[in-house]
């Protein structure tokens, strides 16, 4: 994306959103990355949800212009994404398939502009899902849309809109989404390069009702981070992480709900180690 482009539609919003729920995962994870001389990235994943295990392993290699993940999971379904770069000039596009899933095959196209950002993205199957989202502006001011047309039952499936404001201490949005149903508003401010404060208002229009959320993000040290969150729900969250090495590190989580008095707090760990 051009220095001097708005972001694509997705990322409105995406600063609260990471500082809301990044982070908070309430399972046992492991991550293993390794890398090989000629660059090829390696990474096996476990997670622990409840009484069951998850796992796959991934392989992952960047060429000049082009990029190709490999991914096998603990049911042998094998991903693969292909991504090449300058397709045309400020384009790219992504091909993804899964196997034996002959329905999963998507082709996306994203294309940027000085002011202007496109994505577009077309299932490869006989009634393909279309979506389409774009954005215009610049990187500190944009307003876009998305929209999702299922050729299946020839109707619209999602239509939403927003407008979105950075700079260096604030970052704002507006969203108008669930098919207009409810408005979500989110704000983030930095108040300097080891605290961030934000929250989250959501109105649903159809039942008139309102909830939010806040949180906070400060570093204790440089390899430190505690972050909180509380919501109108009653929930209370926390996470520390901490870096021992670059790129490897241990995540703790808890949430507290207290208007689950008999249920016991949800804990979560995860572990990403990067020789």
């Amino acid at each position: 994306m051009g220095s001097s482009s708005p972001a694509p539609f997705a990322e409105i919003g995406k600063k609260a959103k990471d500082l809301l729920n990044k982070d908070y995962i309430f399972d046992h994870k492991f991550t293993l990355t390794m890398l090989s001389a000629s660059g090829t990235e390696f990474v096996a994943t476990g997670l622990k949800k409840d009484d069951f295990f998850f796992g796959d392993i991934s392989t992952l290699y960047k060429g000049q212009n082009t990029i190709v993940n490999l991914k096998i999971d603990s049911h042998s379904s094998v991903s693969t994404k292909v991504t090449v770069k300058n397709l045309i000039p400020s384009a790219k596009a992504v091909i993804s398939f899964k196997i034996p899933d002959h329905k999963s095959g998507k082709l996306d196209v994203q294309y940027v502009h000085p002011h202007a950002t496109l994505n577009s993205s077309i299932g490869l199957n006989p009634t393909p899902l279309l979506d389409l989202s774009a954005t215009i502006g610049s990187k500190n001011v944009y307003l876009g849309g998305e929209v999702s047309f299922d050729t299946a039952s020839s109707s619209l499936t999602k239509y939403n809109a927003g407008i979105g404001f950075n700079n260096q201490d604030v970052s704002a949005a507006l969203i108008l989404e669930d098919k207009g149903e409810s408005l979500r508003a989110t704000y983030v401010h930095t108040v300097n390069q080891t605290t961030s404060f934000g929250a989250e208002l959501i109105r649903r229009f159809t039942n008139y009702n309102n909830s939010f959320t806040v949180g906070s993000s400060h570093s204790l040290d440089p390899f430190t981070v505690v972050k909180t969150r509380f919501s109108d729900s009653g929930k209370a969250g926390m996470v520390v992480q901490r870096e021992w090495r670059p790129k490897s590190h241990i995540t703790f989580s808890a949430e507290y709900d207290s208007k689950a008095v008999t249920s016991s707090p949800r804990l979560g760990l995860a572990l990403a180690l990067k020789p």
